[in-house]
């Protein structure tokens, strides 16, 4: 299949996997150059809290990265501080329902990701 318009018209992305759970640095946001990195809480109310405190307050909060408007640049993988993100054919197998769950965060038709809100869904 490599190397036909089916294969090219394949992009790869790349996935922030659980091991983002509790941490959300959000450092992946801040180098993103197409704001594709979102989670569920708005970006402006994570970064209020302290890092440190953010796996209690957030407990099971993780970003995801937007498959759709991801460009592949790789520019969020080395500003991760936990090693969570991976590209989509590199995430380890512990990890593979990582890629169903990010590509699920933004299946939801009634979700609603705007920059200008912080980068969260309300």
């Amino acid at each position: 299949m490599a190397g036909t318009p089916a294969a090219l018209s394949m992009c790869m992305t790349y996935v922030i996997t659980q091991k983002c759970v509790g941490t959300c640095d959000s450092a992946c946001v801040d180098v993103c150059p197409c704001d594709c990195i979102l989670g569920p809480i708005p970006l402006d109310d994570l970064r209020a809290v302290p890092a440190a405190e953010r796996g209690l307050r957030f407990p099971g909060i993780q970003m995801f990265i937007d498959p759709d408007a991801c460009v592949d640049c790789g520019a969020c993988v080395a500003e991760c501080p936990v090693d969570a993100i991976y590209a989509d054919d590199d995430v380890p197998s512990e990890h593979r329902g990582d890629v169903e769950r990010n590509a699920a965060f933004f299946a939801d038709p009634t979700a609603s990701c705007s920059a200008s809100s912080g980068g969260g869904r309300s």
